[in-house]
Formats: C-alpha cells, sequence, structure tokens
C-alpha cells in the first residue's frame, strides 16, 4: 500500500441525510496524474478533501503515503497535510495583501503561527527573493509586490498555484482551478499544473467540468456521479458518450426525484 500516495477503501461521505460519496474505492499511484471529472453535486470537492485529511469520512478508510489518516495523531496529520497542496476553487487568497505575502502564507503549516504570520506580515528579504523564484515559475515574477486584488483572474489563480507549490508539497490537489477564467486561460493553468507537477514528481489530482483538457492533459480519468464512481478509465480509450452520460444520467434522475 505504501507505493500509493493515496488510497481509498470502501470510503462514504455522509453530511445528516445527503450522501456526498457513496463506497468509492479507487488508488492513485505516486506520481500519478489524474482528473476527477463529474457534475456539480458529484462528489469531486469531498473526494479532493479526503485526500488531503480536511473532510473524514463516515465509512471505509483514506490511506496517504501507506498510512490510514485515521490513525494519525493530531500532530501528524497536520504534517502529512503540510506536504499536500491544495488549489481552492475559489483560491482563498487574502484580496487586501499583496503577492508576496499571500504566496508566503503556504508556509502555514510548516511552521508555528507566530513565526507563520511573522513571515507573511513582514516577509524578509531572504523569504521575498524565494517567492520570487516561484512567481518566475508560475509566469508573473513581475507581481511580487503588487496588491492581490488589483490582479486578473488569471493572475490570482497564478499567486494560489504559487502558493501551493511555495510549501514545497509530495501532492497537488486542485478543485476545479478553471473555473473562473476564460478557455484559454484554463488551458494555460491546466498546462502549468501538469507540467510543474511532471517535473516536480508530484502527484496530481484535479477535478474539472471541461473533458477535452482532462483528456489533453490527464492520462487518466475518474467519473463521478452522485457520490460513485461510473468509471476509471485511460483518458484516450474514454468516449464521449461515456462523459456526456454523468451529465445525461444526472439530469434524468433529478426529473425523477421530482416526479
Amino acid at each position: 500500500m505504501a507505493d500509493f500516495a493515496f488510497a481509498l477503501e470502501d470510503v462514504s461521505v455522509r453530511y445528516g441525510r445527503t450522501v456526498a460519496l457513496e463506497r468509492v474505492t479507487l488508488q492513485v499511484k505516486a506520481g500519478e496524474a489524474v482528473a476527477f471529472v463529474g457534475p456539480s453535486g458529484a462528489g469531486k470537492t469531498t473526494l479532493l478533501r479526503l485526500l488531503n485529511g480536511s473532510v473524514r469520512p463516515t465509512g471505509g478508510r483514506v490511506i496517504v503515503a501507506g498510512r490510514p489518516l485515521a490513525a494519525m495523531a493530531p500532530g501528524e496529520l497536520r504534517r502529512v497535510r503540510a506536504t499536500i497542496g491544495f488549489v481552492h476553487q475559489d483560491l482563498r487568497l487574502v484580496p487586501s495583501l499583496r503577492v508576496v505575502q499571500n504566496v508566503a502564507a503556504g508556509w502555514l503549516g510548516r511552521q508555528s503561527l507566530l513565526a507563520s504570520l511573522r513571515n507573511v506580515f513582514f516577509t524578509p528579504r531572504a523569504l521575498a527573493i524565494e517567492v520570487h523564484s516561484f512567481l518566475e515559475r508560475v509566469g508573473i515574477p513581475e507581481k511580487l509586490y503588487e496588491r492581490t486584488d488589483r490582479l486578473s483572474g488569471g493572475q490570482r489563480q497564478r499567486v494560489a498555484i504559487a502558493r501551493a507549490l511555495f510549501q514545497r508539497p509530495m501532492a497537488l490537489l486542485a478543485d476545479e482551478p478553471v473555473s473562473s477564467v476564460d478557455p484559454a486561460r484554463a488551458r494555460d493553468a491546466v498546462r502549468l499544473l501538469s507540467t510543474i507537477s511532471r517535473e516536480d514528481g508530484l502527484t496530481l489530482c484535479v477535478s474539472l467540468h471541461n473533458l477535452e483538457l482532462a483528456q489533453e492533459f490527464f492520462p487518466r480519468l475518474v467519473g463521478l456521479r452522485r457520490g460513485r464512481v461510473v468509471f476509471d478509465e485511460v483518458a484516450n480509450t474514454l468516449k464521449a458518450e461515456q462523459f456526456e452520460s454523468l451529465y445525461r444520467l444526472e439530469a434524468s434522475e433529478m426529473t425523477d426525484d421530482a416526479g
């Protein structure tokens, strides 16, 4: 099991009477790139949050780096989460802070709270130089001292990616990272995530609605509908009808429920 970066064994997640995931079993190998595809409400975000330990399953086991998360003490869980970068759909940047401060916040999980806050609000020159190198990787080094709320949507997206990379993660998770940008910038963002993860040997798990992007940049696609895995396929063998069925079946089921 240690050969897998992540493993879910018969995992379910329920919020009251709502089923977010139902008996999901899958494995993601170290260094693998996987896209989770499906409509809104399919369970993609819950699945990603399971992988970084921010959601606990109501049934089954989540295993990271060969260790069940449920068996970890709080300190160990915190250390494991610090090795997993997460790009949230809403990016979770602080608009009033400068780019250098938002990226430096990537160290929050690896230092004491006091040390982290000191570095964020009083960024030392050496740390700023380090942040600049990460901004170079994502293509916006000139924005180091720009206020984040003055950036375009695509630039803010790159700041969020740089912040996740600043954690020095072993795995990178991204939840619908292209939902707020136009198609051209969406492709650039997914290409950037794919390239960096491949160059750094990171495990990459991304949730996407766009089948074209998923097939272009990810060798493996996992389709989700209503909290269940519908398919787990090599990308170039997946038929468009399989992907479309996720949405077509979802619509028909919603009609049935209404009736």
